[in-house]
């Protein structure tokens, strides 16, 4: 099979043939469809973070492909079926995060595309537990990208504990963007897109953004106290001035999502303003997919990233962290 190799991380993907891989006991074998690319993924070639990958690794974290094979004792999981293989490639199960439903915390957790090899190639073997199945009705590239900026925007939402009526500014309307607005939508907010280009703040409206602000033409967080404030700010762009800013844009009891992550980035906020106003600072990382059921609803557009407007299930939302 051909796959995209990291090697070393000065040196551009090296394109190589290797053996299909054969699953191992729980694991399937994946023929891939398609593959997103992530920032993360950019990240993890270039090896900007502390943590680094070991070396030679496939990258890609958002892949979709038909399972081939089953490895021992996979009963979950059968051939022909369509699956999604996220970032969250493999929790222990017995920890107290995963007995919990955090299994995102888990310390023993591997990574897809990071610790583990992902989906830039032909095959790759997943932990059948973690391949999600894709629902009927949509395809493998609409599908892709929601098995992390999908994933992640909806539990950014979920997380803030976002009430009808509520005012969230989503910081970026980026490939996750986009997606959060639809989903701090469907929970009833009013939505706020905030971002520097014409376009993105156009894709905003679209989506059904209630207001949007353009913040390369005077200060965001004046306009936006001007709607009436943030009780929701969810940070999905890498601009250092971009945290202060939707710190400063909350009302009292507001929430502070982080979702971003600059290859350099510190977080500094006002003890007396976080005390006095009873703010909270929070990070969000990439959650299992089986959390969403997704269908696209006429949003997806051909040659650009999933619009497609996200079917929530009530009950997981109330009882899944």
């Amino acid at each position: 099979m051909r796959a995209a190799v990291v090697t070393a991380f000065d040196q551009p993907v090296a394109l190589e043939d290797r053996a299909v891989p054969e699953p191992g006991p729980g694991q399937v074998l994946v023929r891939l469809e398609a593959c997103g690319l992530c920032h993360t993924d950019i990240h993890a070639m270039r090896g900007d973070w502390p943590v680094k990958p070991g070396l030679p690794f496939v990258p890609g974290h958002e892949g979709v492909g038909i399972v081939e094979k089953l490895g021992d004792g996979v009963t979950s999981r059968s051939v022909g079926e369509r699956v999604a293989m996220p970032w969250l490639g493999h929790a222990c199960g017995e920890c107290r995060f995963c007995v919990s439903g955090r299994e995102n915390l888990c310390e023993q957790q591997q990574n897809t595309g990071y610790s583990i090899d992902g989906g830039y190639a032909e095959y790759l073997v997943a932990d059948a537990k973690f391949a999600s199945p894709v629902p009927e009705g949509i395809s493998a590239l609409d599908a892709a990208p929601l098995t992390c900026a999908g994933v992640t925007t909806y539990a950014a939402v979920k997380n803030a504990h976002v009430v009808p009526g509520e005012r969230v500014a989503v910081w970026g309307v980026g490939g996750l963007g986009h997606l959060a607005v639809q989903y701090a939508r469907l929970v009833g907010a009013e939505v706020i897109g905030v971002d520097i280009t014409q376009e993105k703040l156009d894709l905003a409206r679209e989506l059904g953004a209630d207001h949007v602000v353009d913040a390369s033409a005077g200060d965001p967080v004046a306009a936006i106290a001007e709607l009436g404030g943030a009780d929701v700010a969810i940070v999905l762009a890498v601009a250092p001035q971009v945290f202060d800013q939707a710190f400063t844009s909350l009302n009292r009891g507001g929430r502070m999502v982080l979702v971003s992550l600059p290859a350099e980035g510190t977080l500094t906020v006002p003890v007396f303003d976080t005390v006095l106003k009873g703010t909270t600072q929070k990070g969000r990382m990439s959650r299992h997919p089986h959390l969403l059921h997704a269908h696209d609803d006429g949003y997806g557009a051909p040659g650009r990233d999933s619009h497609a407007i996200m079917s929530l299930s009530m009950s997981s939302w109330a009882t899944s962290p």
